[in-house]
């Protein structure tokens, strides 16, 4: 087993979290994981993007090369374009529809979205109003993780469980709220 992901979005998205639910569980079925990730959230909105590696045997780099990403997962969708360079002839984009405005120059949403629906492997959701159905917009993240989970290669019982592990110093609520969210996103893949 060896995945190669790359995680995208902005400050304040939590892009990190997913990383930390992915290298949890991943970590627990024994295998090896090496991450590296560039932040920019010394401005809140700045870009944030992370190289997962996840793999039974030995990974000798944390970054990912070009035409070499199996997956990026993106909570701005913009964002998911800067990385498109990295994904491999059969890799997959999942991505948030959420825009998040933080540049003077940002395009124009029917041209950013014309540039995805181009990809031949995507899929695009709603994350935000999901999350918020499950009871907090704050878990955007954690829908795109759901969406997410089917081409990780890990169970999805097991990301659950990380959920669990990652948010527990957050109490029973914020678990249950993350949990619903994963699940709405999972629940995407079968539509």
């Amino acid at each position: 087993m060896k995945k190669d992901i790359i995680l995208a979005g902005v400050g304040g998205q939590g892009i990190l979290s997913i990383a930390a639910v992915i290298d949890s569980a991943a970590l627990s079925l024994g295998y090896k994981v090496k991450q590296a990730e560039v932040h920019g959230m010394s401005q809140r909105g700045g870009a944030v993007q992370s190289h997962l590696r996840i793999s039974d045997s030995e990974i000798y780099s944390d970054l990912i090369g070009l035409k070499s990403a199996d997956l990026i997962i993106s909570v701005e969708p913009m964002e998911c374009l800067r990385y498109i360079p990295f994904l491999s002839e059969n890799g997959w984009v999942v991505t948030s529809r959420d825009c998040m405005k933080n540049i003077a120059n940002y395009p124009e949403e029917e041209e950013l979205f014309a540039q995805i629906e181009k990809l031949p492997r995507k899929i695009a959701v709603d994350a935000e109003k999901l999350a918020r159905e499950a009871g907090s917009a704050k878990a955007s993240n954690i829908v795109m993780l759901g969406v997410a989970a089917p081409f990780l290669g890990i169970a999805v019982d097991k990301l659950r469980k990380a959920i669990e592990i990652i948010f527990a110093e957050k109490g029973q609520k914020i678990i249950d709220i993350n949990l619903r969210a994963f699940d709405a996103g999972l629940a995407c893949n079968n539509q």
